[in-house]
């Protein structure tokens, strides 16, 4: 039998299906290719949804050499020399690589000198957020842009041009969970379509169920996603509704999400979202993050649904997030303050040194007060503002005397 995924591979982007959004006529990606000024760029979403296809496409329309790698076997010597063959070129290559969110901070960090150069076009395909997965340096040279799981009517256009062209005969029944048992994704329907085929030249519904008993979840329906999914539950968490947050883990469970990344999520929602209503809440996202990197599934979900109960259930407050948000913005604008003389050295002769006053002791740590900081007085902020104002007090006094 025919490989039905490579035979039918889109080679144009007038014959891509899908994520219109990106490609529709007037959409900025589509103007990008076909001017020919598309920068580095990386394609994340559900596999099967056309991201390689399309990096070929592009290869193909500006006409460049083209390499095709991927991150868990790449090397940074094959790199180097692909990079070196084309150093004098006129023609730059095109270097595609799949599962970019494997590539470590080395190969990033390598990468970036020759895409600041433009030695040549790069372009990365990933099932994961590169938001997460990438550095900070990476994204701010290249261009994001996400894929959808591809809709039915999508899924059915391919799939009559190939019963037809392939003469295959497809019951209805058979033809329904094709569908829905693929999740979106192009790929995994030709291969099962091509298995039933090559089983038996009439498919019914009991034909492909016993080749795929189970859908592939992707724990969403064509309107969802993988973010959207992680956002609903973070919120939910958040809003301290923990069935409805167990519910949106359990999505992304099923799906197969890897239990180190709802458990880093769960990390930066302890700070970000509860802070110190519940300073005990850090640590213990903390210990669920490396408990389960070493356990790993299906017991890793138990971690996980012990701390998601405990997060969700904590006093919620964001009052360190917002306050260190304002003073880098702060930074970030201008305010560029010089170190007061006295902070200067431990023994400067003007510095007063706190815990001979008790623990504090008035004297000044910026040249010009700034105010960053406004706690909300939930949970135990309630206790370190009690905290702080007592040894203010202490310190005043001994001040005095």
């Amino acid at each position: 039998m025919k490989n039905l995924a490579l035979l039918y591979r889109p080679e144009t982007l007038e014959a891509f299906i899908g994520q219109s959004h990106l490609l529709g006529p007037s959409a900025p990606l589509r103007q990008l290719i076909e001017k020919e000024a598309l920068q580095h760029s990386f394609f994340y979403g559900p596999p099967g949804v056309g991201k390689t296809t399309l990096a070929r496409i592009v290869a193909k329309r500006f006409d460049r050499p083209f390499y095709e790698l991927n991150a868990t076997t790449l090397k940074v010597e094959e790199l180097r020399a692909i990079f070196k063959q084309y150093a004098n070129a006129l023609t730059k290559p095109l270097v595609f690589i799949d599962e970019v969110h494997r590539l470590s901070k080395t190969q990033q960090e390598v990468l970036l000198p020759f895409m600041e150069r433009y030695d040549a076009l790069i372009i990365g395909a990933s099932t994961e957020n590169p938001y997460f997965s990438l550095t900070a340096a990476m994204r701010s040279r290249s261009l994001l842009f996400e894929f959808r799981p591809l809709r039915r009517q999508e899924l059915e256009a391919m799939l009559d041009r190939v019963l037809e062209k392939e003469k295959i005969v497809l019951e209805e029944e058979a033809r329904d969970y094709l569908f829905d048992s693929s999740a979106g994704d192009m790929r995994a329907m030709l291969n099962l379509l091509e298995a039933a085929a090559g089983a038996s030249e009439r498919i019914d519904a009991a034909l492909l169920k016993s080749l795929r008993p189970a859908a592939l979840h992707d724990g969403a329906n064509s309107s969802d996603s993988h973010y959207n999914l992680i956002s609903a539950m973070i919120k939910s968490m958040r809003g301290s509704d923990i069935d409805a947050a167990l519910y949106w883990m359990a999505r992304l469970i099923v799906a197969g999400e890897p239990p180190e990344f709802l458990a880093r999520r769960m990390v930066i929602f302890a700070s970000e979202d509860i802070g110190n209503a519940n300073p005990n809440a850090l640590g213990i996202a903390v210990d669920t993050m490396n408990a389960v990197s070493r356990i790993g599934y299906p017991e890793a979900r138990i971690i996980l649904s012990q701390c998601l109960v405990y997060l969700t259930s904590s006093p919620k407050s964001n009052a360190a997030y917002k306050a260190v948000n304002r003073a880098v913005a702060a930074v970030e604008k201008g305010e560029l303050q010089p170190v007061p003389k006295h902070l200067r050295s431990p023994d400067h002769p003007g510095y007063l040194y706190p815990h001979d006053f008790g623990g504090w002791v008035e004297q000044p740590y910026l040249q010009n007060p700034l105010h960053f900081y406004e706690s909300g007085g939930i949970g135990y902020e309630k206790r370190l503002d009690e905290w702080i104002e007592k040894i203010r007090a202490i310190g005043a006094k001994k001040g005095e005397r």
